[in-house]
């Protein structure tokens, strides 16, 4: 799935030129500056709204997170919620340092906090969908992906209608409902790789194999092969009686990915 696979991209303000950050949350190594504050400025700080006062920190996190550094991520992006307890963006980039470092349940919390703070905002939606169907909370996150799609100021629609096509797939839903997400993706990709290789994989399922081969084949020629794509394409040409083809496909999935799962799963080649 795509976590917008760009789980969607997350939807966060361009990083200013130079971070402002207190001296103590940040060093030069870094290759982040410190500004000193006018102190006759200071008394602007009454005016700082929470947002205001955490921009600093959130950009510290996101910049932390960029180099790998996800402790001193984590704690900037903390303080910025310290803050702005409502900041959707702090929430959203703690759970995705959460999720990479393996904590489910912090991930799960702060994508569902972002997702109740911004109800009707796609991107929110679509990540805290993603989420869900990964956790196997596949009739949950349909909801959340209806929401994002519903979202008309949502630019990344076609993301969401695969992912929600994806998720459909996982949970052994409707083949019909996902082949419509994977339709109305690309209705408005129409190069989409993941939609046209879940739209073959659909027809298989289905036994229509001659537009399960249509729809690997589209697949195969704008994307970068992958294992699974060349096991399906194989195991299409086999069900269509193209030994041939079948072999072929077979023999580039073990050059091209000798050591996968996928290989070690092919037997001898087919026989007409």
């Amino acid at each position: 799935m795509q976590l917008d696979r760009s789980p969607a991209r997350l939807s966060l303000p361009a990083l200013a030129a130079v971070a402002v950050c207190v001296l103590s949350a940040c060093s030069h190594s870094d290759g982040i500056h410190p500004i000193v504050v006018d102190s006759q400025k200071s008394s602007l700080r009454s005016q700082e709204t929470p947002a205001d006062r955490a921009r600093p920190f959130l950009q510290l996190g996101q910049k932390y997170m960029e180099l790998g550094k996800l402790e001193l991520a984590k704690d900037n992006l903390l303080k910025a919620l310290n803050y702005d307890p409502k900041s959707v963006d702090a929430h959203t980039l703690l759970a995705t340092l959460y999720d990479r470092v393996g904590d489910r349940n912090q991930a799960l919390q702060h994508y569902r906090d972002a997702a109740l703070l911004a109800p009707k905002a796609g991107a929110e939606n679509n990540n805290y969908g993603m989420y869900l169907c990964k956790l196997g909370q596949y009739a949950e996150a349909r909801k959340y992906f209806g929401a994002a799609i519903a979202d008309g100021f949502f630019t990344a629609k076609a993301s969401a209608y695969t992912n929600a096509g994806t998720c459909e797939l996982l949970g052994k839903g409707s083949l019909d409902q996902a082949e419509a997400n994977f339709r109305n993706a690309l209705a408005i990709e129409p190069n989409n790789a993941q939609a046209l290789f879940q739209l073959a994989n659909v027809f298989y399922q289905k036994n229509d194999f001659f537009k399960a081969r249509a729809f690997v084949q589209r697949y195969d020629a704008l994307a970068q092969p992958s294992p699974d794509a060349l096991l399906l394409a194989r195991n299409i040409e086999i069900k269509l009686g193209h030994a041939d083809a079948a072999r072929d496909y077979a023999q580039r999935l073990r050059d091209q990915f000798p050591d996968s799962e996928q290989a070690r799963t092919l037997q001898s080649p087919p026989s007409s």
